[in-house]
């Protein structure tokens, strides 16, 4: 088991999904964590669940400022922060002839700026502890190019041009900066779909070399990686964890070329 006992860990986006699952294995390896979202009811639900004196703060972080008033709202209650996971996302399926500039504003906001000034809000508490690690949670469609995605596939391609540098600018201080880029993660963004499309479940599946969806366990199981020694000298890269689904070849049904056949 990796130990974070006396690490201060802050997950943005912690009241379901990705976030929540990071929540809990940074808990159980002895980290206190700091959760913040929109939604303090969810946010408390996961909270009971954890047991080295967890914090709810709540925040939206599509309003200008927030990413900034929430590092204040941090350093407030601890003294610093070791390891930030950048969790909060918004999706934006549409097509660009539908997209307006509110839109592209609103998941600009949440995804790139909020993420960004909450980063150089708390990294200065990261240098004086020494170092740190800050984990981006990005997307698979920021490395391939997803239909009705634009919008969204520029915020996570963003990212990890980010993670890569603010890598640069704050190795000299032991922070290490990466980012995971998730592929299907049957979350609550796909829970309605999953249910209601006939055929989507197995349809996607089908594209995925490993042939399953991803769950929040296991990106969180990544997170603890980057999170950990066991990362210590790794930073600026980009992890795809994605069952095979955008570098890998896969189809529904193997594919055998007639030369192969007996």
């Amino acid at each position: 088991m990796t130990d974070l006992s006396g690490k201060v860990v802050v997950v943005t986006g912690a009241s379901r999904g990705i976030g929540e699952a990071s929540a809990k294995a940074l808990d159980a390896c002895g980290a206190q964590v700091i959760l913040t979202g929109r939604t303090t009811d969810d946010l408390e639900r996961v909270a009971d669940q954890l047991s080295n004196e967890p914090i709810v703060l709540p925040a939206d972080l599509s309003l200008a400022g927030a990413g900034t008033a929430l590092a204040e709202s941090v350093l407030n209650v601890v003294e610093g922060v070791d390891v930030l996971v950048n969790n909060a996302g918004i999706p934006m399926r549409r097509m660009p002839e539908q997209l307006s500039e509110d839109d592209i504003d609103l998941v600009f906001a949440i995804n790139v700026r909020s993420l960004l000034t909450l980063s150089i809000g708390l990294a200065p508490s990261m240098k004086k502890r020494g170092g740190g690690s800050i984990i981006n949670v990005s997307s698979v469609a920021g490395v391939r190019g997803p239909g009705a995605r634009v919008a969204y596939a520029g915020t996570k391609g963003a990212v990890d041009a980010m993670s890569r540098a603010l890598a640069s600018d704050w190795g000299p201080d032991h922070i290490r900066v990466n980012s995971i880029a998730p592929g299907l993660i049957a979350t609550a963004i796909w829970e309605e779909s999953r249910e209601t499309i006939p055929g989507l479940i197995e349809d996607m599946e089908g594209q995925i070399a490993l042939k399953r969806w991803g769950f929040g366990d296991d990106i969180a199981d990544v997170v603890v990686f980057f999170a950990s020694e066991a990362s210590r000298y790794v930073t600026g890269e980009t992890l795809v964890v994605d069952g095979g689904l955008a570098r890998v070849t896969a189809s529904a049904k193997p594919q055998v070329l007639p030369e192969l056949l007996d």
